[in-house]
């Protein structure tokens, strides 16, 4: 059967727990566990991380990679999603896809008969979170006895981020503006994956009351791919920026993270950035660990 990594849950806690211990234990891994695949990358979106991570890491363990803009292919003469995702099936071995419309990614999907990759849409960034999960779980013995807080805009990141943690049972609390708070079906998915793991899912609107206690303090820009920049929403962001005095009410040992790109002074100090309790580095790096791990699950371990 081919499995498909589109959105936190199409992996069980298991398997989410089992990649992550993997990863760690594998960093540097070079291998041929992908020898003779070849794994295609198909971006609408530019990317920085996500490109490099995937190339490096499948390089790493042995396969080649095809990127292909989405702007050079026939999808922009009329062929469909999901004739392109049979004809790619009979070149490739696997598929990442960063685009727009998590329905594209989807319907791709749907007609593919090797692993599709979600690299990021509007509406999810699973591999991040993937990657978060590895980087708390270097910092604590049990991802289940951690709370994690997200502030800022509740975007794609904030969405992943809150079923990763639900999925593990880290408690998990997304903080932002009443008027930019996730999606309720993203709310009510996080829920339901508490409701197994024993997760605590809050949102909440109140940044000093949000950081209390918490082990991990997260945050992404402001303004995502695509977006335009104004002033109202910046307004309403400005109190969410994490800055010594906000970071001082998370756990004295409480770490900082950020998925990158970051605009230090808007959504997160320059100081506390660079400074003794940011992970954020070390978070951008395992970016390559974890998506070896997703790679060998879905490519090269009997899933197809």
């Amino acid at each position: 059967m081919v499995r498909h990594f589109l959105k936190i849950a199409d992996l069980s806690p298991d398997e989410i727990l089992s990649l992550v211990k993997n990863a760690r234990a594998n960093k540097g891994e070079l291998s041929t566990r992908l020898a003779h695949k070849c794994l295609g990358m198909i971006f609408a979106k530019p990317s920085t991380r996500t490109r490099a991570s995937f190339t490096a890491g499948v390089y790493q363990l042995g396969g080649h990679v095809m990127f292909i803009s989405e702007r050079e292919m026939q999808l922009g003469r009329g062929e469909t999603i999901e004739d392109t995702a049979r004809v790619l099936s009979g070149y490739l071995d696997g598929v990442v896809i960063r685009t727009y419309r998590q329905d594209d990614v989807e319907k791709f999907a749907s007609a593919a008969e090797v692993p599709v990759i979600n690299g990021l849409t509007d509406e999810r960034h699973p591999c991040q979170a993937l990657s978060d999960l590895m980087t708390m779980s270097e910092q604590a013995d049990d991802l289940a006895k951690t709370k994690v807080v997200y502030l800022g805009d509740g975007n794609n990141v904030a969405v992943s981020l809150m079923n990763g943690c639900a999925s593990v049972g880290a408690a998990i609390t997304v903080c932002t503006p009443e008027d930019l708070a996730p999606p309720q079906w993203a709310v009510r998915e996080a829920e339901a994956l508490a409701a197994v793991s024993g997760s605590r899912v809050s949102v909440t609107s109140d940044p000093q009351t949000a950081v209390e206690g918490a082990d991990f303090v997260y945050t992404d820009v402001w303004f995502s791919m695509g977006q335009q920049k104004n002033s109202e929403k910046r307004r309403q962001l400005d109190p969410y920026r994490i800055d010594g005095a906000l970071l001082a009410k998370a756990r004295p040992d409480a770490k900082v993270m950020h998925c990158l790109p970051a605009h230090r002074g808007e959504e997160i100090a320059a100081e506390v950035m660079d400074g003794p309790q940011s992970i954020v580095f070390a978070q951008a790096e395992n970016r390559l660990y974890a998506q070896k791990e997703l790679l060998k699950f879905l490519l090269a371990d009997g899933q197809r």
